[in-house]
Formats: C-alpha cells, structure tokens, sequence
C-alpha cells in the first residue's frame, strides 16, 4: 500500500544526466521552492514546470538553447492552449521538437522533461 509520505519522500532519481553530447532532464513538477504544487491555472504551472526545467538545466551549463527534444503531460486536453502559451514565453523557434501526452500525473497538472545538448567541455569547465 502507497502513503501519502513515501510519494512525497525523495524519488529514486536524478534530476539530470549527461550522456556523450547529451542531457536527459527528468520529468519537472509545478512545484515551488518549498516542494509544493503552485496555486494557479495551467499557465501559472505550465510556467513554474518549465523555470524549473530551466534551473535544471543552469545547473548543468545548459539553457532552454539547448533544449533539442520536450516531452510533455498534461492532465486535461483542454490544458493545450494554456500551455502552449507559456511554452512560446520559454522556447523560440525553431522549437524544440515536441511530444505531448494527456495522463494522470502524481502532482499537479503538468510534467515536463527534456533532452538537451551538453556544453562543450572545454578546459575549465567542470
């Protein structure tokens, strides 16, 4: 039996791994710096999903750049247009290709993971 504490402990997971010229960033929740779901409509967490993509991503020398593959899931087909409208706000063109899910998710109502170029590792980088 899942409780409601083991879903919220810490995954068996990591939030980004590089492979050859690659990063893999694991699927980012709505959540906000305390660890919970944002308040708000599927712009507010389409919005807080895809900073914290980015942070990922910082965090590993990359940007949304270097984004080359998103996949998405929303909870709710009506959900598209709101969050295509903050997908436009993160991404330019060319976008990165894109695949979009509609599923049941363990929090909130959006999950977004990406495949990424790694930076170079040009001497003095880590």
């Amino acid at each position: 039996m899942t409780t409601t504490a083991s879903i919220r402990s810490a995954p068996p997971l990591s939030t980004v791994r590089r492979a050859g010229d690659l990063l893999f960033v694991s699927g980012q929740l709505p959540r906000g710096p305390g660890g919970d779901i944002v308040p708000g409509d599927i712009v507010v967490q389409a919005r807080r999903s895809l900073a914290n993509l980015e942070a990922a991503l910082l965090k590993s020398g990359a940007s949304l750049k270097d984004v080359v593959k998103v996949t998405v899931w929303l909870t709710d087909v009506a959900y598209v247009d709101g969050f295509n409208q903050a997908y436009r706000e993160a991404f330019q063109e060319p976008y990165p290709a894109r695949t979009l899910v509609v599923s049941g998710l363990v929090a909130g109502d959006v999950e977004v993971e990406a495949v990424a170029l790694a930076p170079s590792l040009a001497p003095g980088r880590p």
